[in-house]
């Protein structure tokens, strides 16, 4: 059975520190029972390359009994695709790669200036494997927890996240360290394993402190902590990364799998392909381990020994391939629709229109959108913490057709602002970066072209006339 601590659990829960310490270990037992933590666990594998299907996928040999025995003689490539990490790469780069923009200039340096943006893309990627990841304002910046190491407490009533435990153990022979955070404060508890008796045993290793602490330093006391305060609600907020509260790779790890697999034997039958076959007549009281060995000892000396009644006749074959690349390839065309994800295959070309572009991109803008929702409902709360006011927006990197782009805006230019003709093209350029630096070197240039103009007319006595007039004037 399968507890499932919230809140309200730890409001039951005597107010002593033994008490507490038990409450915390509990729940971070509890947690990495659940199924999300689990999953999580599972896709950041997928992430980091080492899908566990093929890792752990072992070929076997059956014997005239039906017993089994590991191969180790053929060949047994393990090739793990890395569809997933480029799922979930593509989707939060796609929103947050070129960081968050607010209406008010002193926003995102009172959120930690540059590194808000390199934190939210962090908690953004963990959220979208791990199903949810959580963001600590801590005083003056962000910092990224994902579900694998941080225990949360939800409240029965209105689902809020009211606490939890963040936790780590660098090895199973060391301490497991963990920190528990309640809207008033936060507590270190750290757990060691007693060498005479076996038995875990846990501490509190500081005291509950406030998130806000102001510190005095003196010659007798050394630093001392003399007033602190907490933020107006709960400091850490859950970032979903999809409205179904789970790991992006649910549903498409078996396909992964498939495609893995599938691709691993079509390896491993062009290489035994590449090898002689051998029929051994006379040889039946080989079994099929001898008749392994047999082969492998041919691949590494090229030449092996029989009896006086024992022949050995050699064989080549072909590997099939063409339903194995028929089925690749449609396996990776399923995956790109169902993750609803761009393949720039699609779109690769010299004389590809912007319209046919557009439409390439929107299966990922519609699932875009609702990580946008989800991103949005954590940056509203998050300014709430932090005691802001303000309106985030995003600017999303797409493949464009610079030449059809560039036509139609000098079609509208008639009808459009310099500054923002000029914001645009720099923007098609690649140089939306530099658009405020060379709009007000433009500024100054056209100031410069008016001071010359207003010098030239004060040499000419006042008199702007034209040089062509005076020239007429003179032929007459």
């Amino acid at each position: 059975m399968i507890i499932i601590f919230t809140y309200q659990d730890y409001l039951l829960v005597k107010d002593d520190d033994t008490a507490k310490m038990e409450f915390v270990r509990a729940l971070i037992d509890e947690h990495k029972n659940s199924e999300l933590y689990k999953m999580a666990q599972i896709a950041d594998e997928y992430d980091r390359h080492k899908n566990r299907t093929i890792v752990e996928y072992q070929k076997l040999l059956y014997d005239v009994t039906g017993n089994t025995v590991p191969d180790n003689w053929s060949a047994n490539f393990k090739m793990a695709s890395k569809f997933f990490n480029r799922f979930v790469t593509q989707e939060n780069q796609y929103l947050l790669g070129n960081g968050v923009t607010w209406e008010k200039e002193d926003t995102k340096k009172k959120l930690g200036g540059d590194d808000f943006d390199v934190e939210m893309q962090n908690i953004g990627k963990k959220s979208l494997v791990g199903g949810v990841a959580f963001g600590f304002f801590n005083m003056d910046h962000l910092e990224s927890f994902s579900v694998t190491e941080y225990a949360p407490l939800y409240d029965e009533e209105n689902g809020s996240l009211r606490a939890g435990a963040r936790f780590w153990q660098i090895d199973s022979t060391k301490p497991l360290r963990a920190t528990f955070y309640e809207e008033d404060g936060y507590t270190d508890y750290i757990w060691n394993k007693r060498e005479d008796t076996g038995k875990t045993e846990g501490q509190v290793l500081k005291a509950k402190r406030p998130y806000k602490v102001k510190v005095r330093t003196t010659a007798a006391f050394g630093d001392e902590i003399y007033d602190g305060e907490n933020y107006p609600g709960f400091p850490i907020i859950p970032l979903w990364g999809n409205p179904h509260h789970q790991s992006e790779l649910v549903g498409l790890r078996e396909q992964i799998d498939c495609y893995d697999l599938i691709k691993s034997g079509y390896a491993n039958n062009v290489d035994e392909g590449s090898l002689i076959y051998w029929t051994l007549q006379n040889a039946g009281g080989m079994d099929d381990v001898d008749l392994a060995q047999f082969v492998e000892k041919m691949k590494t000396l090229h030449a092996a020994t029989t009896d006086g009644m024992a022949n050995a006749e050699p064989h080549t074959f072909e590997a099939p391939y063409a339903s194995r690349e028929a089925l690749l390839l449609k396996l990776r065309t399923d995956l790109y629709d169902d993750a609803m994800a761009l393949d720039v295959k699609s779109i690769e070309g010299g004389a590809v229109t912007a319209t046919q572009i557009k439409a390439g991109y929107e299966p990922l803008n519609s699932k875009t959108d609702q990580y946008e929702y989800c991103v949005r409902d954590f940056l509203t709360r998050l300014l709430e913490i932090a005691g802001l006011e303000d309106t985030p927006t995003f600017t999303r990197s797409v493949i464009v057709n610079n030449q059809e782009e560039m036509q139609l805006l000098i079609q509208a230019a008639q009808f459009l602002p310099q500054d923002y003709m000029t914001r645009k093209i720099l923007e098609l350029l690649g140089d939306g970066d530099k658009a405020d630096e060379i709009l007000k070197q433009m500024e100054e240039d056209e100031l410069e072209r008016q001071e010359q103009a207003m010098e030239m007319m004060a040499a000419q006595g006042g008199n702007p006339q034209p040089q062509g007039a005076n020239m007429g004037q003179a032929n007459a």
